[in-house]
C-alpha cells in the first residue's frame, strides 16, 4: 500500500500559503532576479574527489528490504557498483512547498545542499525557465540515451529533455467501479451521464486535472490554447451547478470509490493497481480521445557540487534490470520498456504478472492514446489558477 500513501503526499496548491506565494513571485511574476543566467548555474565539481552524493525525493518512492525497512537495495548496489556514498532524504512532501524550501538558496545563485532531486513535470517546467538546474552530459548517460521511453523524450517544458529524466511516469485518466455502475466507460463524456450524477468526482490540483478533461473535448493537448481552457472550465462549471460532480478531491477519492460512495473518479493509474488488489471490480480507463501521460523527474539543481556523481546515478537507474526492481515496489509507469523483459523473463509468477500490465507497461493500442500536456506558462497561472480555484472551491 506504499503507493496509496506516497501519492496521497503531491498537491499543487498553487497561489496558496508561503509556498504557493513564493513560487508565483518567483516564476515571472515581479522578481527578474530571481533568473540566473546560464554561466552562473554551474559549481566547481567535486565528483572526482568527493564520491558521495544527496538524493533528496518523496516518502515511499523506492525499493526496500521487506526484512529491513531502512535498506534500499538499489542504492545499495548503486553504491557498490561505483563506490559512491549516498545520502538518501525523503523529503519532498509537496512541490510548492519544497519549491518554497529551496529557492531562497537558487534565487541568490547558492548551492541547496542537494545534488539531485524528484519534483513533477509541472514544477520542473518552473525551474527550467527560472535557470536553477543545470543540463545533464548525455554522454555519461548511455542508459539514458538507449533506454528513455520515446513517449516521454520531449516534453515542451524542456525539449530533448536535457535539464530532466524522469523517476517515474503516470497516467491521469478514469477509475470506476464497473460492477455497481453496471457498463463500461470508455469516453470523458461517459461520465456526464445521468446515472453518475452525483456519484463522480475530479481530481482537485489544476495541473492534475486540465488536460484529460480538455482531451475529452477533442483538443490536443501538446498545443491547447486559452479558448480550450476557458471552453473546458464553462463545461465544468455547468456541471457543478447541476450537482452532476459529487466533489473535487485529492488523493481521498480511494477512499470514497473504495466504498462505493462515488461510483467514477478522475484518479492515477498507480492507485489503481493497488485498489484493484482489495476490490478487483475497480477498473481503470484511459479514455478513447486520450489521457494525461506525466512524469516525476530527477533534476541536477543550480550550484549543486556533486553533478557527475549525480549523471551517474540517473544512468545507473536506467538500467533495466534496475529500472524493474523499482517498477516492481513503486507501481507506476516504468519509464524504461525494457524493464518489462526483465520482468517477463522472471521466474517469479507476481513479477511476470507485473510484466503484462498496462499500467506498467502500457501496451501499443493505449500508448496510442497517451499525450504530454503543454504546461502553464507563468503568465496564464495566474488567471487560469483562479479561475479552476473557484469552481473548486479553493
Amino acid at each position: 500500500m506504499a503507493e496509496l500513501s506516497r501519492r496521497s503526499l503531491l498537491r499543487s496548491t498553487v497561489g496558496t500559503g508561503t509556498a504557493g506565494a513564493l513560487a508565483l513571485l518567483a516564476a515571472g511574476c515581479g522578481v527578474p532576479a530571481a533568473y540566473v543566467g546560464p554561466a552562473d548555474r554551474a559549481a566547481p565539481d567535486r565528483s572526482a574527489r568527493d564520491r558521495r552524493l544527496t538524493f533528496a525525493n518523496w516518502p515511499l518512492y523506492i525499493d526496500v528490504d521487506e526484512r529491513d525497512t531502512r535498506r534500499r537495495p538499489t542504492l545499495e548496489a548503486f553504491e557498490k557498483h561505483t563506490g559512491i556514498s549516498v545520502t538518501y532524504t525523503e523529503e519532498i512532501n509537496d512541490n510548492d512547498e519544497f519549491f518554497g524550501k529551496i529557492s531562497p538558496a537558487l534565487m541568490n545563485h547558492q548551492p541547496t545542499g542537494r545534488d539531485l532531486i524528484v519534483i513533477s513535470d509541472w514544477m520542473c517546467g518552473r525551474f527550467v525557465r527560472l535557470g536553477w538546474v543545470q543540463e545533464m552530459d548525455r554522454a555519461r548517460q548511455p542508459n539514458v540515451a538507449r533506454h528513455l521511453d520515446p513517449l516521454l523524450r520531449a516534453p515542451h517544458f524542456d525539449p530533448g529533455r536535457k535539464h530532466s529524466v524522469p523517476w517515474q511516469s503516470g497516467i491521469t485518466g478514469i477509475a470506476y467501479h464497473r460492477r455497481k455502475l453496471g457498463r463500461e466507460i470508455r469516453h470523458t463524456a461517459d461520465l456526464w451521464k445521468d446515472d453518475l450524477r452525483g456519484r463522480v468526482t475530479l481530481l482537485s490540483g489544476l495541473d492534475e486535472s486540465f488536460a484529460m478533461l480538455m482531451q475529452g473535448d477533442g483538443v490536443d493537448i501538446t498545443r491547447w490554447t486559452e479558448s480550450d481552457f476557458y471552453r473546458m472550465t464553462g463545461r465544468i462549471r455547468r456541471l457543478v451547478a447541476e450537482k452532476h460532480i459529487r466533489r473535487f478531491t485529492g488523493n481521498d477519492y480511494i477512499k470514497d470509490l473504495a466504498s462505493g460512495d462515488v461510483l467514477a473518479a478522475q484518479a492515477y493509474s498507480g492507485d489503481v493497481i493497488q485498489l484493484r488488489e482489495d476490490n478487483p471490480d475497480i477498473e481503470f480507463v484511459v479514455p478513447q480521445e486520450g489521457a494525461e501521460l506525466w512524469a516525476e523527474s530527477l533534476m541536477i539543481p543550480a550550484r549543486a557540487e556533486h553533478k557527475r556523481n549525480a549523471e551517474q546515478l540517473i544512468d545507473f537507474y536506467y538500467r533495466p534490470e534496475i529500472a524493474a526492481e523499482l517498477a516492481v515496489w513503486v507501481n507506476y509507469v516504468c519509464p524504461v520498456p525494457a524493464a518489462r523483459d526483465v520482468l517477463a523473463s522472471s521466474k517469479d509468477g507476481e513479477r511476470a504478472a507485473l510484466a503484462e500490465d498496462p499500467l506498467v507497461f502500457p501496451d501499443d493500442a493505449m500508448r496510442e492514446r497517451l499525450a504530454i500536456a503543454r504546461d502553464i506558462t507563468s503568465k496564464e497561472r495566474p488567471a487560469f489558477a483562479k479561475e479552476w480555484n473557484g469552481i473548486v472551491g479553493l
